[in-house]
């Protein structure tokens, strides 16, 4: 969901250098790619075993994070580029989508009531109903077979590290969609890929597109061909 069918990814920055800087945690935009498609309680985990605070817990630290973009996600969230497009386009194929985001439930249901997507979606799920988080793959694991699909059938749509490695180590096809990265952190360490770079990563995806707008019947074709486990 964020940063590949909402533009969040700047809002996510804003509100976590806001929120963890008055924590004591030093964040750039640049840091803030380390945790990019961690659950919030992972990437809160992440940032006080770096920059430990007193006070405030990491549950209310993840709390203040949620109602900031809740309040932000209902006010200013614009679908990216060909969101729309890439579900009418998997849709028309016969296709059965969902919604599978790191996010919380409630920033989920925010985007989804703001857009009107409730009935584009056979299942939503929320990676704080798993165990662990992206990388790992139960989330995918988990849409797949509330989908009643079989894992080796389904195609990730990612735009993070984490993202691809979680899809892949499902055994899915995966597309990744980049975002455009400013901070040239792609070549840096981190970004949520156990340490790999960003472009190491996703020279994993079966396909890479620069922007939904980019879906076809050449980008279909060539997710059918992808070996299956």
């Amino acid at each position: 969901m964020d940063g590949l069918l909402v533009d969040s990814e700047p809002i996510w920055h804003d509100v976590e250098i806001d929120v963890f800087g008055r924590h004591g945690v030093p964040l750039t935009v640049e840091r803030c790619l380390e945790t990019k498609g961690m659950y919030l309680g992972d990437a809160v985990e992440h940032w006080y075993a770096r920059f430990p605070w007193s006070g405030a817990s990491r549950d209310e630290v993840a709390t203040e994070i949620t109602e900031a973009m809740v309040r932000r996600l209902e006010a200013a969230v614009e679908l990216k580029p060909g969101a729309v497009h890439a579900l009418d386009f998997c849709d028309a194929r016969g296709a059965g989508l969902a919604l599978a985001s790191s996010s919380p439930r409630r920033l989920i249901d925010a985007v989804v009531r703001r857009f009107g997507l409730a009935e584009r979606f056979g299942v939503v799920h929320s990676g704080e109903d798993e165990v662990i988080g992206k990388p790992d793959p139960a989330i995918f694991l988990t849409t797949a077979r509330l989908l009643e699909r079989r894992p080796e059938t389904c195609v990730v749509f990612e735009d993070s590290a984490a993202g691809v490695l979680a899809a892949k180590g499902a055994g899915m096809a995966c597309v990744a969609v980049p975002e455009a990265d400013p901070t040239a952190a792609s070549r840096l360490p981190g970004a949520g890929g156990g340490g790999e770079t960003l472009l190491d990563v996703l020279r994993r995806a079966d396909v890479v597109l620069g922007s939904l707008v980019e879906l076809d019947d050449t980008v279909w074709a060539q997710l059918s061909a992808v070996p299956r486990a």
